[in-house]
């Protein structure tokens, strides 16, 4: 076997501890609130395909005990070798065995099956399920799509662009399987929109 060519590596945080924690502060803002839009107010550079967003989520989130998983796109030599200096986490090519996986293609959601891949937790233990970091070409110019529940006070429009046209089914047996289930947090440039598994889309 050749060895892998080498690559440069670019920087992560500026400052670690304050970027990290505000990074967490909005997942966990987009989580609770799904449907509005949060910034991730870090100044980073990121490796191409992902947006700022979704690198500073693996920054904040993945570790040496959440294996993550990358889609065809975004399993680059940079990106891993980036993912694997700065996160220190493993990179698998078995959809249930990660914590996390970066999709850069939501055209992929387009097997029904798609979700369920993934870990979805147990009944005794729901938290064990996968996260999945959906990069979206705009998360305001989409169709309007309506989320109902925790978080939300009735209901709330959203328009995230450039899901598949079956993502509402799939989305709607996610959350039939609840506590089971994965969670979702779209991304594109440095913004993010969360959709957890207890969020329905209600149009």
């Amino acid at each position: 076997m050749s060895a892998l060519p080498e690559v440069a590596l670019l920087p992560a945080w500026d400052d670690p501890v304050r970027e990290s924690q505000a990074t967490f502060r909005a997942i966990l803002k987009a989580l609770s609130e799904p449907g509005l839009v949060q910034t991730i107010g870090a100044d980073i550079e990121f490796p191409p395909p992902l947006f700022l967003s979704t690198t500073a989520l693996c920054l904040a989130l993945a570790d040496v005990e959440t294996p993550v998983w990358l889609d065809p796109g975004a399993d680059t030599n940079s990106l891993n070798a980036y993912l694997r200096f700065h996160c220190g986490c493993p990179l698998v090519e078995d959809l249930a065995q990660a914590s996390f996986a970066v999709v850069t293609d939501p055209q992929q959601l387009e097997s029904e099956h798609f979700f369920s891949q993934f870990s979805l937790g147990t009944m005794e233990y729901p938290d064990r399920s996968a996260m999945l970091f959906l990069q979206v070409p705009d998360l305001t110019g989409g169709p309007q799509r309506v989320f109902s529940g925790p978080g939300i006070d009735g209901q709330r429009a959203v328009r995230v662009a450039g899901l598949p046209v079956n993502f509402d089914a799939m989305w709607q047996k996610n959350v039939d399987g609840f506590p089971r289930g994965i969670d979702l947090i779209f991304c594109h440039g440095p913004h993010i929109l969360g959709l957890p598994r207890t969020t329905r889309i209600v149009n």
